[in-house]
């Protein structure tokens, strides 16, 4: 919507205050506003500074107590002093209520339950937690697992263990981050979650098996792993026959996917590696090894139609220049790449596409410059076969520089990754780079012309887009 330039007649007049004249400057036309106006602004601001606003009017002095979202990020103030607050509060509904707070397990864990009894009997829709880091983690009353009314619940360093039937009837979004619970444990949530439709784990490396064949209404999943320097790496096996949409961040490929039927999108990278990998110190593993990893993840992926892969599983997807091993034809009509314009790549990137006879649209989004872990896990493999890491990347890829000289590239860099991809190709009909910071943007209209040109020739659409910082 345009807005219309007010006229000279509609502005406001500007006076300077002279030692004679006085001038009443007390309009308060922000106060004049209805409740539920106010109350809607301070839904974007934590709680503690809408409290604050009392001392601008009267008039505000209540008003927070009436509205329906609260959020506490009161990481040094003790929970009791959030019960306090809570006190005044008087609406009989919370539509959102947000914890961010320390938690010492002898001394707030009566007060945190009241805060959360208070948010459970306001019938809150959405509730998110998140403690502290520390050790035990806060574990919930019973009551917890039976309020029928939440719609989200979002949690953080939390122990899971339900020791009643869980009751969350109306629950559609689950969000997880670095809680524990037993695979039974949460089994049983889930069978008290019947029209749950999101979930997503991050770093809940206690569960082994996911098990969501009965949640039919679970269309998208998202998962992050990590691996731990003095921990072992355990495997997840993931049964999922409903999910349509699917975020995997792995710590080396360790998710087993034994059934995702109904799968169509797929966003998927390598997080983070084991030192055992990569390094001597930790006697490195074959990257033959990690290859049938990608292998095994690309043909659980082999049917959707839209995917996305990161720069990590594309440096894996490389290595399949060292062994010839086969790698899956996948369906993919929409693949979308966040990668660095690296040596590294490359290999991985011709060979997926040469596998992807039927693609329409590739969309790349180029990365800011960050420490690759696949890299020299390679080199370390091919040093100890007696080749050159230099050598080897340079057959083919000179053009490219390695991840330590990632810079501002030239244009012609860039010209020659659209060369690649468009040779490796035969159904594209659109390309979409999103450039980023890694082309000036003084030489943005260079890389325009290189672009039109492949364009004319290739017989692509092709769509730059520059970053506008």
């Amino acid at each position: 919507m345009r807005f219309k330039q007010p006229s000279r007649r509609d502005r406001p007049v500007m006076f300077k205050r002279s030692k004679n004249v006085s001038v009443d400057v007390g309009v308060d036309s922000i106060s004049d506003l209805p409740d539920a106006v106010l109350q809607h602004i301070f839904s974007y601001i934590p709680t503690d500074l809408a409290i604050r606003t009392s001392v601008l009017s009267k008039r505000w002095r209540h008003v927070w107590s009436e509205t329906p979202h609260l959020s506490f990020e009161w990481l040094k103030v003790s929970p009791k002093l959030i019960n306090k607050t809570l006190a005044s509060y008087t609406a009989s509904k919370i539509k959102s209520f947000h914890l961010c707070t320390r938690y010492s397990y002898e001394a707030d864990t009566h007060h945190v339950n009241s805060s959360i009894e208070f948010a459970m009997s306001h019938n809150v829709d959405d509730l998110s937690l998140a403690f502290r880091r520390c050790s035990p983690f806060y574990n919930f009353d019973d009551c917890f697992y039976t309020k029928s009314s939440l719609k989200r619940v979002e949690l953080r360093y939390v122990d899971l263990m339900p020791r009643c039937m869980v009751s969350w009837t109306s629950l559609k979004n689950l969000s997880l981050t670095d809680c524990t619970m037993s695979d039974e444990s949460f089994l049983e949530i889930l069978s008290g979650c019947p029209i749950l439709e999101s979930l997503s784990l991050k770093f809940c490396m206690s569960l082994k098996y996911l098990n969501l064949s009965k949640s039919l209404r679970l269309t998208r999943l998202e998962i992050e792993r990590i691996s731990y320097i003095r921990a072992p790496m355990l495997s997840m096996q993931i049964v999922a026959p409903y999910i349509h949409y699917l975020r995997l961040r792995d710590s080396e490929a360790h998710c087993t996917f034994v059934d995702v039927s109904s799968l169509t999108e797929a966003n998927v990278d390598v997080s983070t590696f084991h030192p055992r990998t990569c390094y001597h110190d930790f006697d490195p593993l074959d990257p033959h090894d990690l290859l049938v990893m990608v292998q095994t993840m690309l043909k659980t992926f082999q049917k959707v139609e839209k995917l996305t892969l990161g720069v990590n599983l594309l440096q894996m997807l490389s290595l399949s220049k060292i062994p010839s091993l086969p790698l899956p034809m996948l369906k993919v009509k929409t693949l979308t790449l966040e990668t660095m314009i690296i040596r590294s790549v490359v290999p991985g990137i011709a060979r997926l596409l040469q596998n992807s006879p039927g693609l329409k649209k590739i969309t790349v989004y180029t990365t800011n410059p960050c420490n690759t872990e696949v890299e020299p896990c390679v080199n370390s493999y091919l040093d100890a076969q007696d080749l050159n890491p230099d050598q080897w990347w340079r057959l083919d890829d000179v053009v490219f520089p390695i991840s330590s000289e990632y810079e501002v590239l030239k244009p012609e860099i860039m010209a020659s990754f659209m060369e690649l991809l468009l040779a490796n190709t035969r159904t594209l009909e659109t390309l979409v780079v999103e450039l980023g910071s890694c082309v000036a943007r003084s030489r943005f209209k260079e890389l325009s012309q290189i672009a039109l040109t492949l364009s004319h020739d290739k017989k692509v659409s092709i769509m730059l887009k520059r970053s506008n910082g």
